[in-house]
């Protein structure tokens, strides 16, 4: 049941990491295995490659936290290449309807996260707003035209994976921001194996990295990290805003075109620009759907806490 638990909120992260705007990192805050994640990944050190080259597979299983690590890494797996097509076709064709669901998971794991927060004070106040404003600039940032070299997919996946962690930053909007997100995703549902695999070692390369740094960042400025975490989720915000229109588009590299810069306007403004219904009411009940999808997700760790407690 532990197994299959943590499975499921590989899923869950899986889900969200496909998504531009929504942080698989959020995901495991709130469902409690945040720093049991980061702690599990930043085991793959130098002992673990020993281990490794010895075949002490079993001593390497419980070094690198096993038990633990592979549902939550098979489930986030299986959801991100069983959902990317799904994904990528309910943000084209419902977009209203999926951002404010977006937007109701956003609030409600801020909200959540706030209550980690041991102590308010100046620091964490001012680490939130700056949270806030380097979240908000990300989203404003215009995406690039970069190339499609096995290098820059690489590092665009060592890059990503970092802001994968991090709950409020969207590693998939990282790749829209790097111009590799569709690149990427028809990678995955094509299973174009020499892609996947360049894109996921630059992965492995990054997590292994910047683990180090948020574990210690963790454990020596807890309130502080929260805080400035919580306010990348509210700067997120900005992306994952309804209503848009597209204000300068280009072609990729398929031929497609692409929206390049979109603003965000009020549901009246955007239907008499676009000349389509606002769908207002669809997107409040999606939102708060999605605020309480959240608040389920944490109910039921703390259900479970408990009965294991027990």
């Amino acid at each position: 049941m532990n197994y299959l638990l943590l499975a499921l909120k590989g899923c869950a992260m899986g889900m969200a990491d496909v998504v531009p705007g929504v942080s698989g990192g959020t995901i495991a805050f709130i469902s409690g295995i945040y720093e049991n994640l980061i702690d599990s990944i930043k085991s793959f050190d130098i002992t673990a490659v020993k281990l490794l080259m010895k075949f002490r597979i079993k001593e390497l299983w419980q070094h690198v936290n096993g038990k633990f690590l592979f549902p939550v890494l098979a489930g986030v797996g299986l959801s991100v290449f069983s959902l990317a097509k799904l994904m990528t076709y309910l943000l084209e064709h419902h977009p209203i309807s999926i951002w404010s669901f977006f937007v109701g998971l956003i609030l409600s794991s801020a909200l959540l996260v706030s209550k980690e927060v041991g102590k308010w004070n100046v620091s964490t106040i001012i680490a939130a707003f700056i949270g806030i404003i380097v979240s908000w600039w990300i989203t404003i940032a215009t995406p690039a035209q970069t190339p499609e070299t096995w290098w820059f997919v690489m590092l665009s996946g060592a890059i990503a994976i970092c802001a994968m962690i991090l709950p409020g930053i969207s590693g998939a909007f990282i790749l829209l921001l790097l111009g590799k997100y569709q690149f990427i995703m028809t990678a995955i549902s094509n299973f174009d194996i020499p892609v996947i695999a360049i894109f996921g070692l630059g992965a492995v390369l990054g997590i292994t990295s910047f683990s180090h740094l948020l574990s210690w960042l963790l454990k020596h400025w807890h309130d502080v990290t929260i805080s400035v975490l919580m306010g990348f989720m509210l700067g997120s915000l900005n992306k994952v805003w309804p209503w848009k229109i597209t204000v300068e588009t280009f072609v990729d590299s398929h031929g497609k075109v692409q929206p390049l810069i979109e603003s965000n306007v009020l549901p009246d403004t955007y239907e008499t620009i676009t000349k389509n219904p606002a769908l207002i009411t669809n997107a409040i009940l999606l939102c708060a759907l999605g605020f309480m999808v959240i608040y389920g997700v944490e109910l039921a760790a703390r259900i479970v806490t408990k009965i294991k407690e027990k």
